[in-house]
């Protein structure tokens, strides 16, 4: 890292940033995908695929469009119904959590957001709906580092400034798994870079993220493990040094396993 990228403690600002709560490191998976398939009619969206998280990683999935990323993750959320196996997290089904706003935060779309509420009301709203406080809100749009944005409406936001109010609405119960998908969409270079240092900060605390995306050199730098999907089919999983060992790059690895399909 440069001397001028920014830590864990400081924002792209120099400024100091709240920290987060270390956790302690589970015993059992964090995430268990066990023979998990979806299909649409004669679609097979997600084919019997298997892998787990462990709690303090970041891991990478990766894929060319239509592979079967976005459905993953719906089906872990609970928000699309798996047609066989199962997907759990903390060794439940995402809808038997107790408190799932606390355990898991995850940014799907960017574009979720009333255009006429400013950033902070928005999230103020889901912290009423979730029995957190008015604190909380700004503990987390300094987090994101959108504090100064935070009385603006959301439809003046770029792109960027939507993916960092996705997360800070994603780390309003300060949960202990992460499930992103395409966060660095948006992010100028030096906002990827912020992403890339929270994400790994956030990991360090004991806690876990499971993130898509297409930047493969981003990615590379960023995450533990990388998990590659194709056609509903999972070809690799396992730590970011492993697959790469005896190639040049995780570029290098993805095409070959691809075939060279478009992220």
């Amino acid at each position: 890292m440069s001397a001028t990228e920014p830590t864990a403690a400081a924002g792209l600002d120099g400024r100091p940033r709240p920290a987060l709560e270390p956790m302690p490191l589970a015993s059992e998976p964090v995430v268990r995908i066990s023979s998990l398939s979806k299909r649409y009619g004669e679609v097979v969206a997600v084919d019997d695929i298997s892998f787990s998280l462990e709690a303090g990683t970041v891991t990478g999935y990766l894929g060319p469009n239509g592979a079967g990323k976005t459905t993953t993750l719906r089906l872990l959320l609970g928000l699309a119904e798996p047609t066989a196996g199962e997907a759990l997290v903390f060794g439940r089904r995402y809808r038997e959590l107790e408190q799932p706003f606390r355990r898991v935060g995850a940014v799907l779309e960017s574009n979720d957001f009333h255009p006429n509420r400013t950033g902070r009301d928005h999230l103020r709203m889901l912290a009423l709906a979730a029995g957190l406080t008015r604190g909380r809100v700004d503990e987390v749009l300094e987090l994101v580092e959108l504090r100064g944005a935070g009385k603006r409406h959301v439809r003046g936001y770029s792109l960027g400034m939507r993916q960092r109010l996705g997360l800070a609405a994603a780390l309003l119960g300060d949960p202990e798994l992460l499930i992103l998908d395409e966060p660095a969409n948006g992010l100028d270079p030096a906002g990827v870079r912020w992403l890339r240092v929270f994400l790994q900060s956030f990991a360090a605390q004991g806690r876990t993220v499971l993130v898509s995306s297409h930047l493969l050199a981003e990615v590379a730098q960023t995450v533990d493990r990388v998990l590659i999907i194709d056609r509903g089919r999972l070809l690799a999983s396992g730590d970011l040094a492993e697959l790469t060992r005896n190639r040049q790059s995780l570029e290098d690895v993805y095409l070959e396993l691809t075939g060279g399909g478009s992220l």
